[in-house]
């Protein structure tokens, strides 16, 4: 399964702070939809990223009732990405 969709890179200060952008809902429905076939559990699913020309693995996670994708620092570094930024993100379901 291949997803493609733009969203908002927002900060999430929590104990661990990290930057994720939101997967929108018609595309979180979908990822729900096939989550018990490729999960490793707690509702995670691997994924591997693309933005411009970065490529990364990493995973899913659910967060009222849609899914996030954590975008790492070197992610936003080589895409000189910043909060509030808006993104073309291409998932690819592993």
């Amino acid at each position: 399964m291949n997803i493609e969709f733009n969203g908002k890179i927002w900060f999430w200060k929590g104990p661990a702070p990290w930057f994720f952008v939101t997967i929108p809902a018609k595309q979180s429905r979908d990822l729900k939809a096939i989550s018990g076939l490729v999960t490793y559990g707690w509702g995670v699913i691997p994924v591997h990223v693309r933005i411009g020309k970065t490529e990364w693995t990493t995973s899913l996670f659910p967060k009222d009732g849609n899914y996030i994708v954590p975008i790492r620092a070197s992610v936003r570094k080589a895409e000189n990405l910043e909060e509030g930024d808006n993104v073309t993100i291409q998932l690819e379901i592993r």
